[in-house]
């Protein structure tokens, strides 16, 4: 499977969690264009934090547009999370 590595802000991260955000906004940046434009994904990992034990999630990976000059990554149904509190 092919995975789009994410780090979030926690009140983000609990936001995806809880199901009230369902689109991720990446600004139009060549480091954004570089892993977003023409590229599929199956999943996207979301982490809060960088430690080993940081939460995370892996949610479905839906696709992406532009939106208001922003990439908008359009995120499915959470598979799996770990270490959430």
């Amino acid at each position: 499977m092919k995975t789009l590595h994410l780090n979030l802000y926690r009140k983000y991260f609990d936001a995806i969690l809880k199901g009230d955000k369902t689109i991720e906004y990446r600004d139009i940046t060549p480091y954004w264009s570089k892993r977003l434009e023409g590229r599929h994904y199956d999943v996207i990992q979301f982490r809060n934090g960088y430690a080993k034990v940081a939460p995370m999630m892996i949610v479905e990976y839906k696709g992406m547009n532009v939106d208001d000059g922003r990439y908008a990554i359009e995120l499915g149904n959470i598979l799996e999370s770990k270490n959430v509190t």
